[in-house]
């Protein structure tokens, strides 16, 4: 009896869908949906097992012959087309000398959904690689739930934290994101130069103007201020109209000087409001991180307080540096 004789096996489709029939020459006589579909649209039968199929273990087979060596073992085989997918099967022999190749994927099986569009459907309901794939379909959807819930607390987290360093009315740094800045520059060693910025005039905005027109104005000075510094600096407002400056790595005093009077010069540009015209200016303080032997953030803010007050005494609208060694300060007027 051959395999023509035992003729078309349809219960195979439903009970194995990765099957092959095979006659004696080791050819195609029918292929299951699933096997079917790894091949696309092409036609299987009378197509030679081995030129679709590659046995790897537990020996390779050139032939027919050679497989049926292999009757009743484990198979470990391949796709010889990429992607080559891993397959697991047995073989079992046929009167007349055919086969039938039971295959399935076995740890494959994920790879192979996924490069062969495969479903449920594919595979025999008594499979239960179906359960697998649910269980990983279910892992993925809660990795991605939990993907999702860690990159929302991650941006609750940030935005808390950006809240919690920033001034809400102008945008820039607060004194508590100062204090940070100033600890991990003590720590690093990095020298920098301290500027305090006080406004000049700003009480007559608020009481001839109304609180509106001041916070209007520290916005525009916020601004001001941020386009005459670099991305790495930073300026905090400390206080109602009190700003700090951080100039990174910047050691030399004339270039500090330079940068305080262009933004004095920008602070007097007037700033409209509406129908009015707000004036104002300032006056800073400076301090140096290199003229102290150890600089410390208190003594320095401190130092550079008596800067600020001392550029108010010289008329305002001026900037002083306070001199560590001499303990005097000095107008920065006239710089080159």
């Amino acid at each position: 009896m051959t395999v023509q004789d035992v003729g078309p096996l349809p219960l195979l489709a439903g009970l194995c869908p990765m099957h092959a029939v095979l006659d004696a020459q080791g050819h195609l006589v029918q292929a299951g949906p699933t096997f079917a579909k790894l091949f696309g649209a092409r036609p299987l039968r009378g197509v030679r097992f081995l030129d679709l199929i590659e046995l790897r273990r537990p020996l390779q087979a050139a032939d027919m012959a050679g497989l049926l060596a292999c009757a009743g073992a484990r198979l470990r085989l391949r796709l010889r087309a990429a992607p080559q997918t891993a397959l697991k099967g047995v073989l079992l022999t046929l009167p007349g000398g055919g086969a039938v190749v039971n295959l399935s994927f076995g740890i494959s099986v994920v790879e192979a959904v996924r490069d062969f569009g495969l479903t449920g459907a594919d595979f025999a309901a008594t499979d239960l690689t179906t359960e697998m794939l649910y269980l990983i379909e279910a892992k993925s959807a809660a990795m991605e739930a939990s993907r999702k819930l860690n990159l929302r607390l991650q941006g609750a987290r940030i935005a808390a934290e950006e809240q919690a360093f920033s001034d809400v009315l102008t945008g820039l740094r607060n004194r508590r994101a100062l204090d940070h800045v100033l600890d991990r520059l003590m720590q690093s060693e990095q020298d920098f130069a301290l500027l305090h910025l006080d406004l000049d005039f700003f009480k007559q905005v608020n009481d001839t103007l109304g609180h509106a027109a001041g916070d209007h104005v520290l916005q525009e000075v916020a601004r001001r201020l941020q386009a005459e510094v670099r991305a790495d600096d930073l300026i905090a407002r400390v206080g109602g109209d009190e700003f700090v400056i951080l100039l990174l790595g910047m050691t030399e005093a004339a270039p500090v000087a330079a940068l305080a009077r262009r933004m004095i010069a920008r602070l007097e540009e007037p700033v409209p409001y509406g129908a009015q015209m707000c004036r104002i200016s300032g006056s800073v303080g400076i301090t140096l991180s290199c003229a102290y032997d150890s600089p410390e953030p208190a003594r320095m803010m401190a130092d550079a307080d008596l800067a600020l007050y001392a550029a108010k005494a010289q008329g305002r609208g001026c900037a002083i540096f306070h001199e560590v060694e001499v303990a005097r300060v000095d107008p920065v007027r006239g710089l080159a």
